[in-house]
C-alpha cells in the first residue's frame, strides 16, 4: 500500500528537539468487537466474564472437520458501521486465512480479509478546537479473534481460554492523517461514539471489546514518510496518548544521536509510561494470506445496504449540527452533549419535557456544568446521575419566569443532589422560601442600608464605577442571594449617581 500525505505541516503540532523540529505521523488499526449474541463463524455465545473455555465450540476449537458458517448479523453490523463512517460498501469481498502459530489460536491461522475487505474508504471528522479535521479510513474488514494466554496463574506453565476464540472483530483502519496526539485520543473516542450510536460495538476498552494498534514514525515538518513502529493493543484513551508522546520522544532521540528505527511490534507499559520492544514487524506476506478454501466470497446487493442505510440512527455529527441550529448553542456544547447518544438523549428530554421547548443554552450550562461536575465526582456521565430531565426543566423553567436567579438555581441542584432527590423544583421552592426577590421597595430598602452604613466606599465607586460589584456583593449577603441581580443593579446605580 503506498501512503499518501494528505495533511499540510501544522507548527502547534511539532515537537522540539535538538536538531529542530519534529512531526508525528500516527495511523490507527482499531479492532472493535462486533455486537452479536454469537460468533462470526460459530453459534458459541460472545458472553463477556463467562467461565474460562466454556464459550467454545467444535469449530472455535479447530476440531477436524469443522467446518466456518458466516453470521450474517455481523456481516449487517460491519456494513452498518461501514455506512456510518460514510465508506464504500463492497458488494463483494474475500475472507482470507492469515497464518501464524501462537497458543491461543488453535487453527493456526486466523480467518480474516486481505485483499477484499468488505468496507472500503471512508471519513471521521474531528473538531479540533475550533479546526474540522477528517481522518482519512483506508478499511474495515471481518476477522476472527484469537483466545487469550494466561501466565500468571502457575509458576511453570500458562494456560489458554478460547472463550474469545471466534469472536467477531470489526478492524478499523485508518490513514496515516494524525499528527499528535490529542488528535490521536479525539479519534479514538470519535470512532467508539460512532459504533456505539450504531450499536455495532460497546466501545468497552476496559473489557478488550474495543482495543488499538497505534502506528508512530517522525520525521522532519514535511518529509518523508519514517519508519513506523507499531503500539500493540492498547486499550485506554488516555493510555493512547501516552504511548504515542513516549514512543515518538524514543524515535527522536535516536534519530538525532545518529541511529536508525527498527520496523517493530512493541507494547505500552502504562506503569513506567514507556513502550519496549515485542517482536520485529512482520509484513503481510510473512502472513501467507490465501483465501480461505471453506468460505465462499460473500457477496450481497445493493437492495441489502439501502435496507440498512435507511434504518440507521441519527450519528453524531449529524445531531451536533442539529443541536446547534435547534437549540442554538455552540458547536463545542454540541459536541460535548453528543459525544454520547444517551447524553444527547438525555439533554433533548430535559429541553422538550412536557411539550414545551426552553432555552437550549441554559439547559446545555446546566448539564455540562453543574450537573456534569458532580457526575464526574461520582465517576459517572451525566445521565447516569439521580438527577431527572423532568428537575432539569424544572429549574431552567423557573430561572426564566424570574422565580429564581442563576444563584439560586445552583443551590437548588445542590439541594436536589444533596436532600430531595426526587423533588420538584417548583415545590423545593416554595417551601423552602427560596424565591428571589423582585419586590423593588424591599430591594430598595437593603441598598440603603449598605450606602448609609459605608460612606467611605460610595466615596470609591463614584470615582471608580467597576467598585459597584461590592455593593452588588453586600446587597446579595444581606439578602441571602435571593435579590432580583437585574434590578439591584438598576437601583444600585440609580442610589449612587452612576447612571
Amino acid at each position: 500500500m503506498t501512503l499518501i500525505d494528505t495533511r499540510t505541516p501544522n507548527p502547534k503540532s511539532f515537537i522540539q528537539g535538538a536538531t529542530g523540529d519534529w512531526e508525528i505521523v500516527i495511523g490507527m488499526e482499531v479492532h472493535a468487537q462486533v455486537t452479536s449474541e454469537s460468533k462470526l463463524f460459530s453459534g458459541s455465545s460472545t458472553e463477556f466474564g463467562s467461565p474460562p473455555n466454556s464459550n467454545v465450540s467444535f469449530v472455535d476449537a479447530a476440531m477436524p472437520g469443522m467446518l466456518p458458517v458466516i453470521n450474517e448479523e455481523c456481516v449487517r453490523q460491519a456494513v452498518r458501521t461501514g455506512l456510518g463512517l460514510k465508506a464504500k460498501i463492497n458488494k463483494r469481498s474475500i475472507f482470507d486465512r492469515k497464518n501464524y502459530f501462537y497458543p491461543d489460536l488453535p487453527q493456526g491461522y486466523q480467518i480474516s480479509q486481505f485483499k477484499d475487505p468488505i468496507v472500503g474508504e471512508g471519513s471521521v471528522f474531528l473538531d479540533m478546537g475550533g479546526e474540522r479535521i477528517e481522518i482519512g479510513i483506508e478499511r474495515l474488514h471481518l476477522e476472527q479473534d484469537a483466545g487469550k494466554s494466561i501466565h500468571d496463574q502457575h509458576p511453570s506453565m500458562s494456560f489458554v481460554d478460547l472463550n474469545r476464540s471466534g469472536v467477531a472483530l470489526m478492524e478499523i483502519v485508518s490513514k496515516p492523517d494524525l499528527r499528535n496526539s490529542e488528535e490521536a485520543r479525539t479519534y479514538l473516542g470519535k470512532l467508539r461514539s460512532i459504533l456505539r450510536y450504531l450499536g455495532t460495538c460497546d466501545g468497552n476498552m476496559e473489557q478488550g471489546s474495543m482495543r488499538a494498534d497505534i502506528n508512530v514514525s517522525v520525521r522532519k515538518p514535511g518529509g518523508e514518510f519514517g519508519t513506523r513502529c507499531e503500539i500493540k493493543n492498547v486499550n485506554s484513551i488516555r493510555f493512547a496518548g501516552q504511548a504515542i508522546e513516549f514512543e515518538a520522544r524514543r524515535q527522536i532521540d535516536i534519530l538525532e544521536a545518529g541511529g536508525s528505527i527498527d520496523q517493530e511490534t512493541r507494547l505500552y507499559d502504562p506503569k513506567t509510561g514507556e513502550t519496549r520492544s515485542m517482536r520485529s514487524k512482520e509484513e503481510a506476506h510473512d502472513y501467507r494470506y490465501f483465501p480461505d478454501p471453506d468460505l465462499l466470497p460473500l457477496e450481497f446487493d445493493q437492495a441489502f445496504i439501502d435496507d440498512l442505510a435507511q434504518h440507521l440512527p441519527e450519528l453524531p455529527d449529524e445531531k451536533e449540527a442539529r443541536f446547534v441550529s435547534e437549540y442554538g448553542v455552540t458547536s463545542y456544547d454540541a459536541m460535548v452533549l453528543t459525544l454520547e447518544r444517551e447524553t444527547a438523549d438525555y439533554y433533548e428530554a430535559a429541553v422538550k419535557h412536557g411539550g414545551s421547548k426552553r432555552d437550549g443554552k441554559a439547559v446545555a450550562n446546566l448539564v455540562t456544568g453543574d450537573i456534569a461536575a458532580y457526575a464526574n465526582s461520582q465517576g459517572l456521565s451525566a445521565f447516569e446521575t439521580h438527577i431527572k430531565p423532568h428537575q432539569i426543566a424544572g429549574i431552567v423553567d423557573l430561572v426564566a419566569a424570574g422565580t429564581i436567579s442563576s444563584k439560586g438555581a445552583k443551590d437548588l441542584l445542590q439541594v436536589i443532589i444533596a436532600e430531595e432527590p426526587d423533588g420538584e423544583p417548583a415545590e423545593i421552592v416554595e417551601r423552602r422560601g427560596m424565591k428571589q426577590v423582585t419586590d423593588l421597595g424591599a430591594i430598595e430598602k437593603v441598598v440603603d442600608e449598605i450606602i448609609a452604613a459605608n460612606p467611605d466606599q460610595v466615596a470609591k465607586v463614584q470615582a471608580k464605577p467597576t467598585l459597584i460589584g461590592w455593593f452588588v456583593g453586600q446587597a446579595m449577603k444581606a439578602s441571602g442571594g435571593k435579590a432580583n441581580p437585574q434590578a439591584l443593579n438598576e437601583i444600585l446605580k440609580k442610589k449612587l449617581g452612576l447612571e
